[in-house]
């Protein structure tokens, strides 16, 4: 679907018109957005800090804000967010992508954060950066050409006085290693596997080459010795990922290492067991595809059903998305051959939906201009059609559309970062910067 992936990027070239500094910009980053460090409580449907600080929300506070400025970022585009908590010392950590690099803070207990550092990018400027972690190692990838993925040792955020004094990282010099064995040179996504040392690199381009931009395979058990393991062409392009050992229903597949990805026209799960040569188990299309984006399985130690987001439905009103309001799309997959789509959950918000994540029964959902989204998915076992799924919270990063009740364009919240035990969540706003929530209750 080469022409959605066009239209895809149309979209963000024209509502963030350019990534060079010198070039104009949209009128939102003229705001004079200040940081804020103190605790902005949710009261009658709004969290007010001041005229530009004022977000619409529910069952979600406001504990900090870091605006990309303020964390040397000389574009101000976001993107990807993650996290990392240091074992030893319970010290948790973010992850800020940007378009000019990555920029590393400090959650304090108190919701405050302390910006550490940052890690340029590898060659030039992108849109599209994405990180994830496995044990204190963060891989970093971007669509921008010769970029790589980088591996950065993120203990080097414990080093007394950072906050005090941010350092500028090297690209050379601090980092691990650099991975940039072709066909890898730019990448949309990083996939991390949930047990084992093992990335998956997706999107990288160019489409026709041996991979064919589908899921690259990556060995970082020796991390400052990356070892590519294979790819997974079959069906081309790979979006984005979910890689994890299978523990479900379909007893054939149990231990077996699964991939569940989302290559725009279809859902397709993997059986990567052999990286050298993965196996496609099924390919689905489903109603109202536009691109099939990202998802989540609804609990790793069960594997029944899966949450998936198509990005481009409420762009295009399609199917279920045809008033433009986000649309979740609820799979059973106890039988990875046979995956069945059995429902849907409306959001009552105009927006485009980008990344979610499931934890405990909630899922996170980065949903654009509608910001951060919290939908109860707990009831999907007993009832797979959706009707009982039901919002639980939000907190809306990008208040310019709320007055008409939210548009279904690229920008606001890109994504989130819901797993920190103190039960921060950390939301990166391609706009205005970062965002640390919590939920009311």
């Amino acid at each position: 679907m080469q022409s959605s992936v066009d239209k895809l990027k149309s979209g963000f070239e024209t509502t963030l018109q350019s990534l060079d500094s010198d070039e104009p910009i949209p009128p939102w980053h003229a705001l004079s957005l200040d940081p804020i460090s103190e605790f902005v409580p949710c009261v009658d449907g709004h969290s007010s800090f001041s005229s530009n600080h004022t977000y619409a929300c529910n069952n979600a506070d406001l504990y900090a804000f870091v605006p990309h400025w303020a964390t040397g970022s000389k574009n101000r585009v976001g993107n990807d967010v993650w996290g990392w908590t240091d074992k030893e010392s319970g010290r948790e950590f973010g992850m800020v992508g940007q378009g000019d690099g990555t920029a590393f803070v400090e959650v304090q207990p108190d919701g405050s954060v302390d910006y550490l550092g940052r890690l340029p990018t590898q060659s030039i400027d992108s849109i599209w950066r994405d990180i994830k972690v496995i044990g204190n190692i963060a891989y970093i990838g971007s669509e921008a050409e010769g970029h790589g993925v980088q591996v950065f040792n993120l203990s080097k955020l414990l080093v007394p006085g950072l906050k005090n004094a941010p350092k500028e990282y090297n690209i050379n010099t601090d980092l691990t290693a650099l991975f940039d064995e072709l066909p890898i040179g730019r990448s949309h996504n990083i996939v991390s596997h949930n047990s084992k040392p093992l990335i998956a690199a997706v999107g990288s381009m160019p489409r026709n080459d041996s991979c064919a931009a589908g899921l690259i395979f990556i060995d970082v058990s020796d991390p400052e010795n990356p070892k590519g393991v294979g790819c997974a062409s079959e069906d081309g392009y790979v979006h984005d990922a979910q890689c994890l050992t299978y523990h479900g229903p379909h007893v054939e597949y149990e231990g077996t290492d699964i991939c569940y990805s989302f290559n725009e026209d279809a859902f397709t799960i993997y059986d990567i067991s052999n990286t050298s040569s993965p196996i496609i188990i099924s390919t689905t299309p489903y109603y109202g595809v536009s691109y099939s984006h990202q998802g989540w399985v609804v609990d790793e130690t069960d594997q029944r059903y899966l949450l998936l987001d198509d990005e481009l439905d409420e762009v295009f009103s399609r199917g279920w998305a045809s008033d433009n309001t986000t649309v979740t799309y609820i799979w059973n997959i106890e039988d990875l051959e046979h995956p069945v789509l059995t429902g849907h959950f409306n959001s009552a918000v105009k927006a485009i939906d980008h990344n979610l994540y499931i934890v405990d029964g909630l899922a996170y959902e980065a949903n654009y201009k509608a910001g951060l989204r919290v939908i109860d998915v707990s009831s999907i076992t007993e009832d797979p059609t959706g009707s009982s799924v039901e919002e639980v919270a939000f907190f809306d990063v990008f208040p310019e559309d709320d007055d008409v009740g939210g548009v279904a364009e690229f920008s606001g919240a890109w994504s989130s970062y819901p797993y920190f035990e103190s039960g921060f969540i950390l939301v990166n706003s391609m706009d205005r910067g970062l965002f640390v929530l919590k939920l009311t209750n």
